[in-house]
């Protein structure tokens, strides 16, 4: 099979390449690095010719208001590009919970990006992921001090990148689901805990605050974060995946 990832340099789709290709499939890596340029559409007839399946692991430049812009002209330029090039199967990567939270532009943003495939000309399927644990160090830095780290207690679930991709794989090499795939980690935790917890496992002093109004998960409701009971749970702990990294 031959696959297009878009975003084939990042951190999902550069461990997405790699996979697929040791599993014996033809895969174009595709990115601003290799002169696709989703935003304008420049290379990417190139990039899908002869393409069964596109992956799109591309992300906004920014989570702020500009995100929707980039997300409806980088969506539409894609299904235009891939329905000339006969693609038939589109993929993208989402969020859990990703319409419920609708006071922050990126998730409304991703929202959006949802609908657009949806609504496009070709078969699709969507993997809603929660949120990575390679992401905890940029939540621990939003809402930092010399001595505290400020977070609410919204409940997460969080999981390895490893095993969104190993998720983002199967449905890329599968038929098309017209529909979504849900994956999380095993473990739920509120958000502070969490951070708590991987303070200690680094050795970091810095003391937890619980503070329900601090950074971006403050806009969160209730558990819309938490997979439902038809997702694809991942194998790997936090715990452990603390104990390799440090």
């Amino acid at each position: 099979m031959k696959i297009t990832v878009i975003g084939g340099t990042g951190l999902i789709g550069s461990q997405l390449v790699s996979k697929l290709r040791t599993a014996g499939h033809e895969v174009v890596a595709s990115s601003l690095s290799t002169g696709v340029d989703l935003l304008t559409g420049a290379g990417l007839d190139q990039a899908l010719e002869g393409a069964d399946t596109v992956v799109n692991v591309s992300n906004s430049p920014t989570f702020d208001a500009a995100s929707p812009d980039f997300f409806r002209t980088t969506t539409g330029n894609l299904l235009a590009a891939g329905e000339r090039a006969g693609v038939h199967h589109q993929v993208i990567l989402s969020i859990v919970g990703v319409d419920q939270v609708p006071r922050l532009d990126y998730y409304r943003a991703k929202t959006l990006q949802e609908d657009l495939l949806r609504q496009g000309p070709t078969a699709y399927s969507i993997v809603r992921a929660t949120q990575f644990f390679e992401f905890m160090d940029a939540v621990l830095s939003w809402t930092t001090d010399e001595h505290t780290v400020r977070l609410p207690a919204t409940r997460i679930q969080p999981i390895a990148t490893p095993d969104v991709v190993d998720a983002l794989a199967d449905v890329a090499t599968a038929a098309p689901r017209n529909g979504t795939l849900e994956v999380a980690g095993p473990d739920v935790f509120p958000l502070d805990e969490l951070g708590r917890l991987t303070l200690a496992a680094r050795k970091d002093d810095r003391t937890v605050v619980t503070d329900e109004q601090a950074g971006m998960f403050a806009a969160v409701d209730g558990d819309v974060l938490i997979a439902g009971p038809d997702a694809r749970l991942a194998p790997t702990r936090y715990e452990d995946w603390l104990q390799v990294t440090g």
